[in-house]
């Protein structure tokens, strides 16, 4: 027996599997956004194709979407749960437009809504230059100096700091792979000192060019930085040396559009 959405969308003119929409989505994304953001959707979406590639689209519910959901985030933050509902719902906007169904979006419930509702953040105390220092010199190990100072003094996301290869080092530039952009390569530079002591670094651990530089998990810089920050009895994530980094830049003088490509943000 058909739905009363099913009836109305077959007024529409149009029917579609769920298998068929996400294929028509990902062929919408690879043209529209970065490779980070379909990255972001990847296993999230084959997820969601394994449970319902069979279903129509105007067939699921509210109800089918939430139990979805919970199954799949019901042990992630409440930013994850959020941003799954997020990109749940931008799929049906997406294929309801384009494929003009007479539906509406089944994640637009108001339940829906309040239970993958987003966290307020409070905005994070910006760290002083004297505090970063402190925690760049109480850390006593040369790896981990260098991790916290190209975050800081480079302003390098971890992420890219952690995936650095040995070939990627040269001189006092360091080629970023795969970054967040979505483009195939960008290109960092360090101060001087900075650049000596990590090709020192490179050159004494007797690294071969694919080999990482730092092969740690972000789990463990995190870890390290938390434990540094505690000793001057400050809350900190290794972000905050990267946020430290632009915010230090600004108050001395440099140009918010040097900024903004130091940070590779444009």
């Amino acid at each position: 027996m058909q739905t009363l959405a099913s009836v109305l969308a077959y007024v529409g003119g149009v029917t579609m599997t769920i298998q068929e929409a996400i294929e028509l989505f990902k062929k919408h994304q690879k043209s529209t956004v970065k490779k980070s953001t379909i990255k972001s959707y990847g296993k999230f979406l084959a997820k969601f194709q394994e449970r319902f590639s069979e279903y129509e689209v105007v067939s699921v519910s509210t109800d089918d979407i939430a139990k979805f959901l919970e199954e799949c985030t019901d042990n992630l933050n409440k930013s994850t749960r959020h941003l799954r509902y997020a990109q749940i719902k931008a799929f049906f906007n997406y294929i309801i437009e384009a494929s003009d169904l007479n539906i509406k979006n089944p994640c637009n419930a108001t339940l829906l809504f309040k239970t993958f509702k987003n966290v307020y953040h409070r905005p994070r105390k910006i760290l002083d230059k004297e505090t970063v220092d402190e925690i760049i010199f109480n850390s006593r190990n040369g790896r981990d100096r260098l991790i916290l100072e190209l975050q800081a003094r480079c302003g390098l996301r971890i992420g890219e700091v952690l995936n650095l290869r040995a070939a990627d080092v040269s001189g006092r530039k360091l080629i970023i792979q795969e970054p967040k952009s979505g483009r195939d390569a960008e290109v960092a530079f360090m101060p001087e000192h900075i650049a000596t002591r990590l090709v020192e670094y490179v050159t004494t651990q007797q690294l071969s060019p694919e080999n990482r530089v730092f092969p740690l998990c972000y789990t463990a810089v995190r870890n390290l930085v938390t434990k540094l920050g505690k000793k001057l009895n400050v809350s900190i994530s290794p972000h905050d040396l990267r946020r430290h980094s632009a915010t230090y830049a600004s108050r001395n003088g440099v140009p918010l559009e040097i900024i903004m490509v130091r940070m590779k943000l444009c």
